[in-house]
């Protein structure tokens, strides 16, 4: 007998808990990883529910996976299909005992899940195990049905009577490896269906996928720049990769483990300062945990019109209107700075996501559900219980975002939207935050005017007018 275990969001050698579970068992073994090709279909509002840019990452992370697997006498298969279907072939033909995965929260992923223990063989059993957390979910004090409703009852229940657990050991033989002849080869583009057109040359090579590169970005963060010590007085900007972590997207993919995470910053507590930068950073990850237990009390709620307060919106569907948002061309610097960086590489700080956001929902007044799947689509750090419950709290809660107070605030001199609106860049004074006060004689022909200035904007553009003068 054998066992497989199929790799899905856990991309990675290091505390992982799915692959010591598989190896405990003694024996010969497959890793396995399916593309699915559900993940990058075209969904009817006119892009891919995975963009070209997320399909990068992912190969580059599966590239360094395997040659890790590799280094220790192991094999990784590629393979491309439906998970349900092709695993299910492959149990049957390597005598399978054991189906490792970890497990996932969000419906879709749940009903492949449901689906491929209805067609493994019955000789094959699966072990469906949790790694996704920082606290384990067998760990917390409530059930994840009754996890509270507010974070920060959520953070005060888990911390306080909660432990983090220690890490697993990273295993240092795979050889005990099932022999085959071919392994798979990473598909291409073009045979995941992407046009030439949807090919986006990105040139900035901040965020390689991969573990190696992940655990590369935890060290140079802390223990070797100690950038870490002024991340809480820095987190709120945009401009560069030194402002926050950036662990994020390799988070996603399962390449850094939080509990990884959450260990270094302890020892980079002891062995070099612990502040509030160092407690910021943690209560981040904490977030990200809360975000997750609430998907598995809301469910589909998550995905849901009004979202999981149940809201009565009545939203608009407008294309051209959400076009201009998703390719930056709102009239909006702030917004549009942070979309265009979003669209060529993939990431955009907190600080946008949040902007961005309410300007989608509460200014053009678009369904929220429109930018959470455009966000699906671009983000490396795509995460779907962090994704949609961002969403629906910055579309049904009672929080306004005044894009145009928060620029002149977080980008004080402009550099940021210099940076990504290149239009802008010969305008030097504040009025950069709001190029439509331009005299005529300057107006920027090549950048757009925005269809509404609010009068809710009315202060700030009067801070601008006064900072432009002064």
């Amino acid at each position: 007998m054998t066992s497989i275990y199929w790799l899905r969001n856990d991309l990675r050698l290091h505390d992982n808990e799915c692959l010591q579970r598989m190896l405990d068992t003694g024996q010969p073994h497959l890793m396995v990883y399916v593309f699915d090709p559900r993940i990058f279909s075209m969904l009817d509002i006119g892009f891919r529910k995975s963009g070209f840019l997320r399909f990068q990452f992912l190969c580059e992370t599966l590239m360094d996976l395997r040659k890790n697997i590799q280094k220790i006498g192991g094999q990784l298969m590629i393979l491309q299909g439906k998970p349900e279907q092709v695993l299910s072939d492959l149990a049957k033909k390597v005598n399978a005992e054991f189906l490792f995965f970890q497990k996932e929260i969000a419906s879709e992923e749940l009903a492949v899940e449901t689906a491929l223990k209805e067609q493994l063989p019955d000789h094959c059993s699966t072990q469906a195990i949790w790694g996704k957390t920082l606290y384990h979910i067998d760990d917390a004090p409530f059930p994840p049905k009754e996890t509270p409703l507010t974070s920060k009852a959520f953070r005060i229940n888990l911390t306080k009577k909660t432990a983090v657990r220690p890490l697993i050991d990273t295993p240092t033989d795979l050889s005990n490896s099932i022999e085959f002849r071919e392994w798979g080869t990473i598909p291409t583009a073009k045979e995941i269906g992407f046009t030439h057109e949807e090919i986006i040359e990105n040139t900035t090579n901040h965020y390689e996928g991969g573990e190696t590169t992940a655990l590369d970005r935890l060290q140079y963060y802390t223990f070797e720049t100690e950038q870490l010590t002024n991340y809480r007085w820095t987190r709120n900007r945009s401009l560069g990769m030194e402002y926050s972590s950036k662990f994020s997207p390799w988070m996603a993919l399962g390449s850094l483990s939080p509990r990884l995470i959450y260990w270094e910053v302890k020892r980079y507590e002891k062995e070099i300062k612990k502040n509030a930068s160092t407690w910021w950073l943690v209560f981040e990850v904490v977030w990200r945990d809360y975000f997750k237990y609430s998907a598995i009390r809301h469910g589909n709620k998550m995905f849901a019109e009004g979202g999981i307060k149940d809201r009565d919106v009545d939203w608009k569907y407008d294309q051209e209107l959400f076009d201009r948002w998703r390719f930056g061309q709102t009239g909006i610097p702030f917004v549009d700075a942070h979309m265009r960086e979003l669209n060529a590489t993939g990431f955009m700080s907190n600080r946008g996501r949040v902007n961005c956001a309410s300007f989608l929902t509460r200014d053009y007044k678009i369904d929220w559900r429109w930018g959470a799947a455009w966000f699906e689509c671009q983000l490396l750090d795509y995460d779907v219980c962090s994704n949609w419950l961002n969403w629906n709290t910055q579309a049904t809660e009672i929080w306004y975002t005044n894009p145009v107070h928060q620029s002149l605030k977080y980008d004080k001199k402009g550099e940021y939207i210099r940076t990504w609106i290149p239009e802008l860049q010969e305008v030097e004074s504040a009025l950069v935050h709001a190029p439509w006060l331009l005299e005529e004689k300057e107006t920027i022909s090549d950048y757009p005017h925005p269809i509404e200035i609010y009068k809710k904007w009315t202060r700030s553009i009067n801070n601008i007018k006064k900072a432009s003068v002064g």
